[in-house]
């Protein structure tokens, strides 16, 4: 990923510790670079100790941020002591910047509260955010309303609102591809593509008869057929699946390449159930596992809204997702369930993976028309979940997400399949049913919840439930 850079706003407030303002631009720089993040900031010498207190501050800080708005992914402003509420807004209005912004506010020593070094930031991050809320700025709060930036809770909110940048940069303007028309049996994935419009998420549709047509046209030893061949066999254990199976499986996954690339998109979601086991005579679920895995995340069924939370997810913690069912119960344990699908998921959810054929669906096509699975077992760890929905009735994009974890929980079947424990199970579900969320779930190797639920709430407007 795109090293995450953000613009520094240092507050200061002249009839306060003026040393304070000096050493608190140095210790938030030298602790976005220790974490391995770009820093966008005007100098000391351009402003007195480049911290923003005057509007003329504001002006030639805000000047500053517009020559590299094209690098700035988030602003954080720090308040090393009271700030001047005012210079903040000011510089963040005047800059032009859309992105995600940070509060952060040093707390004081007891010891030290002296006018030598007094900070009173605890108050000023109350002033900065006021007039913020004035400008109909939308910011992000730490989690305790004061915090050191050299501390390591700092540092995890770091790691937090840089997938929070992400997150709102990513969406901007991304383009999903639509391969095939909905399966009739799925009313569950139907969506408005409207909606999605309406907050920069364009779609882009093709035929699967478009698609064979394009597979007939090549030939077994073109280029890139070969290549594609190569990569299946480099992925994934294809021992017992037979050559013609995948040599097809090649060819469907360069032209949907070929046709991803010409069209700039970020993720595809894929027809599959049945036709292109009964016309085709392949499962595309290990294309798609390719693609997910190489961080172009495509969903099964046509499912645009669940390929639009594989992708939140990817952005915010920089791995690959899946889609899955909420499918079984777990016994009788009230906080566990079965999640699967047939599969198509990353290999890197799996203890080991193998390729195979799909067995439900081989009952109604065949099994010589049904290879292509990629399955196994999802290995033991945390995880994130996320649905997002366009509920039409409502007009908004509405979104459900939370923490679970993938336990080692004994279990006999077949697919990919992971059994997974999240606390007060029970209310979640009622949640999902009520509202009427789909049945499919993205998840992720990751605990992004509350990133992902202060980017889309604060900074895209949908309506989010955070399940705890």
């Amino acid at each position: 990923m795109k090293k995450t850079t953000f613009a520094v706003i240092v507050g200061n407030r002249g009839f306060f510790p003026d040393h304070l303002a000096q050493s608190g631009r140095k210790d938030i720089l030298d602790v976005l670079k220790a974490s391995g993040y770009d820093a966008v900031a005007i100098g000391a010498n351009d402003i007195k100790y480049g911290a923003v207190e005057t509007f003329d501050d504001a002006k030639k800080c805000a000047a500053y941020f517009s020559r590299h708005a094209e690098t700035i992914d988030g602003i954080i402003v720090t308040l090393p002591n009271f700030g001047d509420e005012k210079g903040v807004a000011e510089t963040i209005k005047r800059s032009g910047l859309e992105v995600p912004i940070l509060i952060q506010a040093e707390p004081d020593e007891t010891p030290r509260m002296t006018i030598k070094d007094r900070r009173d930031s605890f108050c000023g991050k109350i002033s900065a955010c006021n007039n913020l809320r004035q400008a109909g700025i939308p910011f992000t709060l730490t989690r305790s309303h004061t915090v050191g930036v050299r501390s390591e809770e700092f540092r995890k909110e770091l790691d937090d609102f840089a997938s929070v940048c992400r997150i709102v940069r990513g969406l901007r303007n991304v383009r999903f591809g639509a391969i095939g028309a909905r399966t009739g049996a799925f009313n569950t994935v139907r969506y408005s593509e409207k909606l999605l419009e309406l907050s920069d998420i364009s779609v882009e549709t093709i035929d699967l008869s478009e698609v064979f047509g394009r597979v007939e046209r090549l030939k077994d030893g073109d280029a890139a057929v070969e290549k594609k061949l190569a990569d299946i066999r480099n992925y994934i254990t294809v021992d017992s699946i037979p050559a013609d199976a995948l040599m097809k499986m090649a060819k469907f996954g360069a032209v949907v390449d070929d046709w991803a690339a010409a069209n700039d998109l970020a993720g595809t979601a894929i027809q599959c159930w049945t036709s292109i086991e009964e016309f085709f005579g392949i499962t595309p679920c290990a294309i798609m596992s390719m693609m997910s895995e190489s961080l172009m995340p495509s969903a099964c069924e046509v499912d645009v809204t669940g390929l639009l939370g594989m992708y939140i997810l990817q952005l915010a913690s920089g791995n690959p997702s899946a889609l899955l069912d909420w499918n079984n119960n777990f016994g009788d344990d009230p906080e566990k369930c079965i999640l699967f699908h047939c599969s198509n998921l990353p290999k890197s959810f799996f203890k080991q993976a193998k390729m195979d054929y799909q067995e439900i669906i081989a009952g109604s096509v065949g099994k010589d028309n049904a290879y292509g699975t990629v399955i196994g077992r999802i290995a033991p760890n945390d995880a994130t979940f996320l649905r997002t929905t366009t509920d039409d009735a409502d007009g908004v994009i509405s979104v459900y997400t939370g923490h679970g974890r993938f336990t080692d929980d004994k279990l006999d079947t077949f697919g990919g399949y992971g059994v997974m424990q999240i606390p007060n199970m029970q209310v979640l579900m009622q949640y999902i049913c009520r509202m009427g969320f789909e049945h499919h779930v993205a998840v992720n190797i990751c605990l992004k919840a509350d990133a992902i639920a202060e980017a889309l709430s604060t900074y895209m407007g949908w309506e989010v439930y955070r399940h705890v």
